[in-house]
């Protein structure tokens, strides 16, 4: 089975946000952090040299396993991507009207900027994913 490139790290969290260059996604990305450890009760942990995780959960895939975080995002150039709300996301379509202007891909959710979004139906997408068994 093949290994997991991105992992769990001891990297820093605002070291890394506060060197984000672009002064709006650099803001998003911390607010991001303060919202995710508010609402999942996790802290901020460095995945890799670029994603911002919370929590963990063991997988098995068919052609890798090992620990992934169970939500988190990364400040991406294009946008905020965030990742492990998709399945909570296609559970919830209420929240998806109410999330607001946002794109899909794949396992991802896309914000261009935090203020784009409801911040209460993101909150409750976290709490959801948290809720709900990653590996199903």
């Amino acid at each position: 089975m093949a290994e997991i490139k991105t992992t769990a790290n001891a990297g820093s969290v605002d070291e890394f946000l506060a060197s984000i260059e672009d002064p709006v996604r650099r803001a998003d990305g911390i607010a991001l952090k303060e919202i995710f450890e508010r609402v999942t009760g996790e802290p901020a942990v460095m995945w890799g040299p670029a994603i911002v995780g919370f929590g963990t959960f063991h997988y098995t895939g068919t052609s890798s396993a090992g620990e992934w975080m169970t939500v988190g995002y990364s400040p991406r150039k294009a946008s905020q991507s965030l990742y492990g709300l998709h399945g909570a996301y296609e559970e919830n379509p209420g929240l998806v009207e109410a999330l607001g202007k946002h794109s899909t891909a794949k396992s991802c959710i896309y914000v261009k900027k935090l203020a784009d979004v409801d911040v209460a139906a993101l909150e409750q997408l976290i709490r959801a994913a948290m809720e709900r068994d990653p590996n199903s």
